[in-house]
């Protein structure tokens, strides 16, 4: 990966990316399940259908497969369910990744305009951020609900750029799934994918990110090498 210059603004997702989300999301899930006389899928089971927002989460736990559709009967049961179930349960038993905090301390003090892109809804990703104290390093955060379109559109990642008044050839994006890598191509920004995250159990790299990296804190060197 190779920047000219200095980038203009970096964001970065949220589920996979900054935070270890699975935890809380496969407690409702699972209660869910229950609430509807279902058999739970268990935490690995979830952490594969993790990453296209909760809607596609709650179609994939109603079949207990990555793709398909359940019926729609189903499904308008079972979502309500969920949205109350996760309402209590945004941050319980969420974690940072090791070396987010850090990270994001590090870029902060390096200048560096942060936004956060996610396709988690607003009532869910603002609390999840306050709660475990980053919320404040970033200047927007854009949510699943906020514009008509989420990753892997390019709208959200080009309206963070017109609210930074950045151009998307000096822009990076920071994620970890194949959503986030079509966003930033479809948007023209850099991509860089954390090796972890949630991309349906396939190695992001299949992807063609730009770069892939193991923590956050490895972010500032690279980008400042690109740059240099």
């Amino acid at each position: 990966m190779q920047f000219p210059i200095r980038p203009e603004m970096v964001l970065i997702d949220v589920d996979g990316t900054l935070v270890d989300s699975v935890p809380d999301l496969a407690f409702c899930v699972d209660a869910m399940m229950r609430e509807l006389g279902r058999a739970p899928h268990g935490e690995a089971a979830v952490r594969n259908w993790v990453g296209n927002g909760v809607e596609r989460l709650v179609r994939r736990a109603l079949i207990g497969a990555l793709d398909g559709e359940p019926s729609e009967v189903d499904y308008e049961r079972a979502y309500p369910l969920f949205l109350d179930l996760y309402a209590d349960n945004t941050s319980k038993r969420s974690l940072l990744y090791p070396g987010v905090r850090e990270g994001l301390d590090l870029l902060r003090t390096r200048g560096y305009r942060l936004g956060c892109v996610t396709n988690k809804a607003a009532q869910f990703t603002e609390p999840l951020l306050a709660e475990l104290g980053i919320r404040d390093a970033f200047e927007i955060v854009v949510s699943g609900d906020s514009l008509p379109e989420k990753k892997p559109s390019p709208m959200p990642l080009l309206h963070a750029a017109a609210f930074f008044g950045a151009e998307p050839s000096r822009a990076l994006m920071v994620g970890d799934s194949v959503s986030d890598v079509k966003a930033a191509r479809a948007a023209g920004f850099a991509i860089i994918c954390m090796s972890y995250g949630y991309n349906h159990g396939r190695d992001i790299r299949e992807a063609g990110p730009d770069a892939v990296i193991d923590t956050m804190t490895e972010l500032d060197s690279l980008v400042a090498a690109s740059a240099n």
